[in-house]
């Protein structure tokens, strides 16, 4: 494989050192991350990584003409926070306190390399404070430049997105993977407890309430996870011109 395509993706695995060293201090690299856990009894454990992994070269390729500096894919990132899911089984988990540093290694390794400017493009909710500490930490004492970009909140707001392993993640797979979805429940996980605006509330036991998944993931469409999907890619390729216009 080419370390590049016709249309001036670069693909960090596949470039040398010293290509790198070209690129870096020029590029916008951008880190797919995702996570490895149980997404109920009809959806593959590698969903998040799947649908981050896609997101982010599909917005990759659609921005590349557009863009006015190299872009650099990186690897996916395919562990992420998922301690809350480890009861259910299935699932391959950091400590939040790991992921973090992770994640700070991984982009101070980018500044190393020559690396200026970076963006995260996190697939799974349990990662959400994780890659905004690890970006702060690492603008803060290393210089770069470090976006965070969750991917499902590109969307025009829309209930039930992103939940888990439900309507919105079944429909895209089964729009991108059809193979990797087992008969999706048709009974509706769990309506969320209510909880007053302005408030987040983290409880584990509200995650032993439910069989792996929220909403209703047997109302999944292809079409729509394709719509969802491709509105993703559209809207995260204008953001990485954007952010490849800054200085």
């Amino acid at each position: 494989m080419n370390e590049y395509d016709e249309t001036g993706m670069f693909r960090w695995a596949d470039c040398t050192r010293g290509r790198l060293r070209e690129l870096l201090p020029d590029a916008l690299v951008v880190l797919p991350i995702g996570a490895t856990e149980q997404h109920g009894p009809h959806l593959p454990t590698g969903t998040d990584g799947l649908l981050a992994g896609t997101v982010a070269e599909r917005a990759v390729l659609a921005a590349c003409p557009r863009s006015p500096r190299p872009l650099v894919l990186a690897p996916i990132l395919p562990f992420g926070a998922s301690e809350h899911h480890l009861p259910f089984g299935g699932t391959l988990s950091l400590s939040v306190e790991t992921a973090i540093a992770v994640l700070a290694d991984l982009a101070r390794s980018v500044v190393q390399a020559g690396g200026r400017r970076m963006v995260l493009v996190n697939g799974h909710g349990g990662n959400r404070g994780v890659c905004h500490a690890a970006a702060s930490a690492v603008a803060a004492r290393h210089g770069p430049t470090v976006a965070v970009v969750h991917y499902w909140e590109l969307l025009a707001p829309a209930p039930e997105i992103p939940g888990h392993a439900g309507e919105f993640e079944t429909s895209m797979l089964t729009w991108l993977r059809p193979d990797l979805v087992i008969d999706p429940p048709t009974r509706q996980g769990p309506e969320p407890l209510p909880v007053s605006p302005g408030l987040e509330l983290h409880e584990a036991a509200g995650w032993l309430l439910i069989d792996g998944y929220t909403d209703h993931p047997g109302r999944a469409s292809a079409e729509r996870g394709r719509s969802w999907l491709e509105d993703c890619v559209r809207t995260l390729a204008d953001r990485l011109v954007e952010l490849a216009g800054r200085a």
